[in-house]
This record gives structure tokens, sequence and C-alpha cells, in this order.
């Protein structure tokens, strides 16, 4: 079952949320930098809406959804920023119910599109996204530190 994010369940996919940041490889998580970051996203809020997806009453997986505008076609993206399912659950059909409820959930809120990333060798995910009829497109992300 998928439900939106709020402060009545933000606990339960903060373990989560630091599975997904580890699986990253990314060093200096902070469950409290988490808390403060996360809590802003709702289904109110225009920037964006987590989702979480439970399943026998334990959260496998989330997902977020962000906002902003493409100046090559002049619309509203969303941009779904994270998708993270417990590795005991991949298979299941949940990423793809959560990628799902995105792309509902962007397109309600004016997205002329829904697009993501993952990393090069996260050929699991790459299947799923396959299967779903995404069209993959080849890029460089770059990035500046503010550190």
């Amino acid at each position: 079952m998928i439900e939106p994010v709020s402060k009545n369940n933000l606990e339960e996919i903060l373990p989560l949320i630091r599975l997904y940041q580890e699986f990253y490889k990314m060093t200096n998580i902070s469950e409290d930098k988490n808390r403060n970051f996360f809590s802003q996203f709702g289904e109110s809020n225009p920037s964006g809406c987590q989702f979480l997806f439970r399943q026998n009453g334990k959260v496998v997986g989330f997902s977020t959804v962000y906002f902003f505008y493409a100046s090559t076609i002049a619309e509203k993206v969303g941009v779904l920023n994270d998708l993270y399912t417990l590795p005991s659950n991949r298979g299941q059909g949940v990423g793809r119910q959560l990628i799902e409820q995105a792309y509902k959930y962007a397109y309600s809120h004016g997205a002329a599109r829904l697009q993501w990333g993952t990393a090069m060798d996260n050929t699991k995910a790459q299947n799923l996204y396959d299967s779903m009829g995404a069209r993959k497109y080849a890029s460089y992300l770059y990035m500046y530190n503010a550190s």
C-alpha cells in the first residue's frame, strides 16, 4: 500500500533513507539532517512529495518527487529524485508501483513528464525502467560542491 509521507510516518522511512544513501556511497549521513530535510515534503507542498510503500505493516520502499522547470520544453517536470526498495523486497513490484504513483502525482500537479536517473551499474533498476517503457538518455552529470 502506498501512502504519502507526513510527520506521522516520517520516522518509519528514515532507516530506508539511510540505506539508500549508503547504496549511493554517501558519507557523513545524518539522521537529524535527513529528518529536517525530508520533513519539508508532503502532499500540499508545491515543491514535491514523498511516498512510502507498506507491505504487511512494514515500510519496504519509498520515493520522492520534486518539481523543476525545463527550458528545453518550457514546461514543469517531475523528478523522481529518490526510489528505494529494501533488497529483500526487490522484484515484487514495489518499485514499479512507486514509479507509477510518482507519475500520477507529477502529472496531476501539472508536470509534462517524469524523469529520473540511476547509477550506471544499477542494472537491476535499469531492467525495471526498461520494462516500463521509459526512454533512456545518455548524458553526464556534473556537480560543483559547496565545500
